[in-house]
Order: C-alpha cells, then sequence, then structure tokens
C-alpha cells in the first residue's frame, strides 16, 4: 500500500520502538513527547535518551509536544501512554481528531478507578465515528527498534480495520496477524504483567524453574477466568497476545515488571522500588485493578490475590508462597468458559 502520515501519542520506549518501525518502512510519524524539554532533546539528537537510548530516530520521524500538531489531518493514530493517563488524553484529542480516525490502542493496562480496560476508555471518550483496534503481543521495545523477527497481534471487532492496522505495521521483521477479539487481546497485554511481577518475586526468592513453570501456567488460568468473564474468547490466551506475552514478560531479562518483582524477592520495599524508578512499572497498576476485579467479578485467582498482599499490603513474599502452595486445588480448567 502507499505509504502514510501516522501520529504516535507517546515518546515512551514502545512508542518510540514502533516510531522506529514505522519510519523505517517508510511512513511518516508524528510523535507526540509529553515532556517538552525531552521533545528538545529528540529534535536536536534523533534519540529519545531517557526511554529508549542508544538508537537513532529516522528522518521520517517528526517530534512534538503539541497534540495539536501531532494529530493534524492524520486519521491513523496510535496511542502509547500509561493507561491512568488516556483518559484525560483521549479528552483533549476527541476534537482534533478526524471523524473517520482509526485509533490503535499500543498500551496494556486497565484503568484503576473504573476498571476500564483501554478500548472502553476509547468508547467513552472518543467519537463513535471512531473506529478502535488493538496491537498486542510478545515484543520487547529494544528488540523491535533493532529490527529483530517479532510477532504481533491486530485485533478490532471490525475485521477491515484489523486487516488495515496489520498492512501499515507488517514489515520482513514484523508479522502481524489479526483477532476479532479486542477484549481477549487487551486483557492478555494487561494481566501478563501481573504476572511477571510475580514469577520475578519467585525469581528474587531463588526458587527453580518448577515455580517458575506453575506461576505462568496457573496464571494464565487466572488470567483467561477474567477475561471470558468480561467477554473475551478462551482461544485467544493460547495466542501471541495471551501465552506468547506471558511466556516472553514473565521470563525475558527486559521486562520492567519482572525486574521490580526479583527486587521485591531479594528483600526490597515496593514502595521504595518505584520512588526510585523513572519508568513506570505498568503491573503494579494493573495489579491493584486485577485485584478488584477479581472481587468484583468473583473469581478464583489466588496468585493475583497473594501478589496484591506483597505489593499493598506489606506481607512477607515467604509467606505468600507459602500459602499460595497450601492455596485448595480444584480441577485444572475449572471456571474457563469453554474449556
Amino acid at each position: 500500500m502507499s505509504k502514510k502520515s501516522i501520529s504516535v501519542i507517546g515518546a515512551g520506549s514502545w512508542g518510540t520502538a514502533l516510531s522506529i518501525h514505522l519510519a523505517r518502512i517508510g511512513h511518516k510519524v508524528n510523535l507526540w513527547v509529553y515532556e517538552k524539554l525531552l521533545c528538545e532533546q529528540i529534535k536536536e539528537t534523533k534519540e529519545n535518551p531517557i526511554f529508549l537510548p542508544g538508537f537513532n530516530l529516522p528522518n521520517l520521524i517528526y517530534p512534538t509536544n503539541s497534540l495539536e500538531e501531532a494529530i493534524g489531518e492524520n486519521n491513523v493514530i496510535l496511542i502509547v501512554v500509561p493507561t491512568n493517563f488516556i483518559r484525560n488524553i483521549a479528552e483533549v484529542m476527541a476534537p482534533l481528531l478526524n471523524p473517520d480516525s482509526v485509533i490503535i490502542n499500543g498500551g496494556k493496562g486497565i484503568e484503576t478507578n473504573s476498571l476500564c480496560i483501554i478500548r472502553e476508555i476509547f468508547k467513552q471518550t472518543l467519537s463513535p465515528t471512531c473506529r478502535f483496534a488493538t496491537l498486542s503481543g510478545p515484543t520487547f521495545a529494544t528488540e523491535v527498534a533493532r529490527g529483530e523477527p517479532s510477532a504481533i497481534v491486530a485485533a478490532s471487532e471490525e475485521i477491515d480495520v484489523s486487516n488495515q492496522v496489520k498492512t501499515f505495521f507488517s514489515s520482513p521483521s514484523l508479522k502481524v496477524f489479526t483477532s476479532d477479539d479486542p477484549i481477549g487481546v487487551e486483557i492478555g497485554g494487561a494481566l501478563k504483567n501481573v504476572m511477571a511481577i510475580t514469577t520475578g518475586i519467585s525469581d528474587g526468592l531463588r526458587m527453580g524453574h518448577n515455580t517458575r513453570a506453575a506461576i505462568i501456567t496457573r496464571g494464565l488460568v487466572e488470567i483467561t477466568r477474567i477475561g471470558t468473564a468480561l467477554g473475551a474468547k478462551p482461544e485467544t490466551f493460547s495466542g501471541l497476545s495471551g501465552l506468547g506475552d506471558l511466556v516472553l514478560t514473565c521470563t525475558g531479562e527486559l521486562s520492567r515488571n519482572r525486574q521490580y518483582g526479583i527486587r521485591v524477592g531479594q528483600g526490597e520495599k515496593p514502595h521504595e522500588i518505584t520512588n526510585n524508578m523513572k519508568v513506570a512499572v505498568e503491573g503494579i497498576f494493573t495489579l491493584k485493578s486485577a485485584h478488584a476485579l477479581i472481587s468484583k467479578l468473583n473469581i478464583q485467582a489466588s496468585i493475583i490475590d497473594e501478589t496484591y498482599k506483597v505489593v499493598y499490603k506489606t506481607k512477607s513474599p515467604h509467606q505468600a508462597l507459602k500459602d499460595l502452595m497450601q492455596s485448595k486445588t480444584t480441577t485444572e480448567f475449572v471456571g474457563i468458559k469453554g474449556m
């Protein structure tokens, strides 16, 4: 297809990496940078020194601190900002958007107060004439920026929209699959960060591979229970945005959520870790939302419950693991629709 001009809202590591990818395949990218000083640095050095250092930004990337300038006349808008800031940004963006805009969510989270997934926030704040999609899967920002072979999912209730997103992003280094289950894709992408914190805690406690495998496998069950209760298809969680992203984030050294969990498992206080971090760990906020969701939906999710107690209730990681091992077991797939 002919190359397009695309707006990327958010210059964190993932937003910057996707901008590099899009520019590499010939698209013009208007990159909105929240921090004014950082925007000037990116313009001068052609590098994002805070969120993605070491990568040269192609000339087709145009950084700006103005949302109006970033959106311009573009009708393809990729939003990659922390979940709890999305509602405010979407409300500011709403009058600036073209009525036929395709809005692509590149974030992974659940809003803390409302327990809304990101597509619900968009539907509540943006024009009903806009069309929505989600882009998610097992992808570390630095590896996408380097052009290493990766696979991802474009999900929308409208198949022509997911196919359109597939066409925008596909390249020899990025294989894009489509899905008609944006709820499942978003839930998988959000809750895998919670499980990465848990596996990190286990690794920090110097537990073995058996423990990690058990957390990943049973964590997938808990993710699927929540997702299907919200209307997702169970098979989505065996795909790239479910199992694929879960395995990557729970085992990869580049996972911020896992690294945070490791430090908790090694004895650092959860709140002290976050006080000294420059980059947000999305899973910390998603954990709070997930815990509220399992209570609201009356879902058994022992891993989420115990991880919440460690991070927010000062429970000892050793005691949480002990209690997790003593929790009642059931038939393996009980409570998962369609399985």
